[in-house]
C-alpha cells in the first residue's frame, strides 16, 4: 500500500479520536468520519509500516447511524468529531472509549456504567474561544484544523448558543473599520489573538486578547449592546510568542468583571479566568453525584478546586472541606463562595500547586476523603506519591481526558509501575482498587468524555 492508493474496505471498531479503523492487506486504517460497518473507498494519505491513515474518498454503504452534520465547516474544523452520527452512537462510543482506554493504558478491568446523556446536545458550551489569525492576506476567525493551528473560519459554530454567530460578525466588523489585524504566529505581527467570552445565566464577560492597545473600542461596545443585555469587557496583553491563549495582564474596562450566580443551593462567582465547567446542564448531576459520595462525618479535600463551586457543596454536606488551587483570581472568588454561603469554619481555600501543598494539608485532614479534578495533563506524580503515602481511605478522580486517568489510576492501584524510567504493566497489587466509573457527556458531537472514577483504599 502507498500514498494516493484508493482501495475499498469496511470499517470494523471506533478508534479513540472517533475515526474509523478498517483492515486492508494487513495494514490497519486510520480514516476520520467513518462508522463502524460502513464501506467506502478510501484515499491513503500516509503509510508508515502496517499503519496508514486516509479518507473517504467514496461512501459505498452508509451506516444507518449517519446523520447530516449541522455546522457548515464540520469536515474541516477540528472541534468537533462527531457530528456525522446519531447521539446513541456517541453515547455507546464514549461508553467504550473510557472502558477500553482504562484497559488499554492502565491495564484496569472495570464494570463501567453507561454514559450519562447530555439534556442539550447542540448549543449547550456557556465558553466561547476563538482564535484571530492574520491568514492569506485577510482576517480570520473561527476554530483551529485538526492537529494545526490553521484557523478555519466560522460563521456561527452550533455547539455553541445563538449569541455565537452575532459575535463573531461583530467581531469581523469591528477589526475591519478599525483597521486590525490578526494574530501572525510566524512573524508575531498583529493586533488581535483571540476572543474568549463566558456566559454566567445570561450574563457575559467578554476578554478580547491583544498583543498592545487598541484604539477605537467604543465601536465594539456599540455592536456589543446589540447582542448582550448585560455584560463586562476585559483586554488581555499577550504580547509573548507562546501557544497560551491569556497573557498576564487583564485590565477591565466595562462592567462588573465578576458575576454572582447560584447553583447546587450555592452562590458563587465567576470571572474572565475562572474556571467553570462547560456545560451546566451536565455540570450539575457530576457535582450532586460527587456530593452524594461522601459522608457528613468526613472532611474533603478538593485540589485543583478552580473557583470553589463545588467545594462548597462539598462544605456544606461533610464537616469540612479544603480548597486547593493554583489561580488566584480563581482561588479569591472561592473565599468570596465561603463568606457568600456562611461556610465559615467549615471551608477552607488555599492558593498555590496542588502537588506542594496537599502534603501539608493531609497532615491537619488525616482522614480526609481526597478529589482530584485537574487540568487534562492530569495529576503530578508528587500528588500520586503524597495521596499512597498517607494512605488517603478514598479518591474521587474527575477527568476529561481518559488517557491521562487511566495512567493515574493505575499508578494507584499499581497496574503500572515505574521501572528504569517508564511505566509498565503488571497485575494489581497497589494500595487501591477501582470501584466506580460513570462517565458524563459533558461535550456532545465531539470525542471528549468526562469522567467520575473512585479508588478505594486496599
Amino acid at each position: 500500500m502507498e500514498k494516493n492508493d484508493v482501495v475499498e474496505a469496511v470499517c470494523e471498531s471506533i478508534g479513540t479520536q472517533g475515526e474509523g479503523i478498517a483492515k486492508v492487506n494487513g495494514c490497519t486504517v486510520f480514516v476520520p468520519y467513518l462508522l463502524s460497518g460502513e464501506k467506502a473507498k478510501i484515499r491513503i494519505l500516509k503509510v508508515k509500516n502496517n499503519v496508514a491513515y486516509g479518507k473517504i474518498e467514496e461512501l459505498l454503504t452508509p451506516a444507518e447511524e449517519r446523520v447530516r452534520p449541522k455546522c457548515d465547516v464540520f469536515y474541516r474544523c477540528g472541534g468537533c468529531q462527531l457530528q456525522h452520527c446519531n447521539y446513541r452512537t456517541q453515547i455507546k462510543f464514549k461508553t467504550a472509549l473510557v472502558r477500553d482506554t482504562l484497559k488499554k493504558i492502565g491495564g484496569i478491568e472495570a464494570v463501567v456504567a453507561s454514559c450519562e446523556r447530555s439534556e442539550k446536545t447542540y448549543g449547550y458550551r456557556n465558553k466561547l474561544q476563538l482564535p484571530v489569525a492574520r491568514q492569506n492576506g485577510q482576517n480570520a476567525i473561527g476554530f483551529f484544523a485538526e492537529r494545526s493551528h490553521r484557523i478555519v473560519p466560522a460563521q456561527s459554530c452550533p455547539i455553541h448558543p445563538d449569541w455565537s454567530e452575532k459575535l463573531i460578525a461583530a467581531l469581523y466588523d469591528f477589526m475591519e473599520k478599525c483597521g486590525l489585524d490578526g494574530y501572525d504566529e510566524q512573524t508575531g505581527k498583529g493586533q488581535v489573538r483571540h476572543i474568549v467570552v463566558r456566559e454566567l445565566k445570561d450574563r457575559f464577560i467578554v476578554t478580547l486578547v491583544v498583543t498592545e492597545k487598541i484604539a477605537g473600542i467604543d465601536y465594539f461596545f456599540y455592536l456589543l449592546d446589540n447582542i448582550f443585555a448585560e455584560y463586562s469587557f476585559y483586554f488581555n496583553y499577550n504580547n509573548k510568542r507562546t501557544n497560551a491563549v491569556f497573557g498576564d495582564d487583564f485590565e477591565l474596562f466595562r462592567g462588573r468583571g465578576f458575576y454572582e450566580c447560584t447553583d447546587g443551593g450555592i452562590v458563587f462567582e465567576a470571572g474572565a479566568n475562572t474556571f467553570v465547567q462547560v456545560n451546566e446542564y451536565v455540570r450539575g448531576r457530576l457535582y450532586d453525584r460527587i456530593v452524594s459520595l461522601v459522608n457528613e462525618d468526613e472532611s474533603v479535600i478538593d485540589c485543583y478546586s478552580g473557583g470553589g463551586l463545588l467545594t462548597a457543596m462539598l462544605a456544606k454536606k461533610s464537616r469540612k472541606a479544603v480548597g486547593i488551587e493554583i489561580v488566584p483570581e480563581a482561588s479569591a472568588c472561592a473565599d468570596k463562595v465561603k463568606e457568600r454561603n456562611g461556610l465559615q469554619g467549615k471551608m477552607v481555600n488555599y492558593c498555590g500547586d496542588a502537588a506542594a501543598l496537599l502534603e501539608q494539608v493531609l497532615e491537619s485532614e488525616r482522614d480526609a476523603v481526597v478529589v482530584l479534578d485537574p487540568p487534562r495533563a492530569g495529576v503530578e506524580r508528587r500528588v500520586i506519591e503524597t495521596l499512597k503515602a498517607h494512605a488517603v481511605k478514598k479518591i474521587l478522580y474527575v477527568s476529561c481526558n481518559p488517557a491521562t486517568l487511566a495512567r493515574d489510576a493505575g499508578m494507584l492501584c499499581g497496574t503500572l509501575q515505574e521501572e528504569n524510567g517508564m511505566l509498565v504493566k503488571r497485575p494489581a497489587n497497589g494500595e487501591y482498587t477501582v470501584t466506580l466509573v460513570e462517565p458524563y457527556d459533558m461535550f456532545p458531537q465531539t470525542k471528549h468524555v468526562e469522567t467520575l472514577l473512585v479508588l478505594s483504599k486496599n
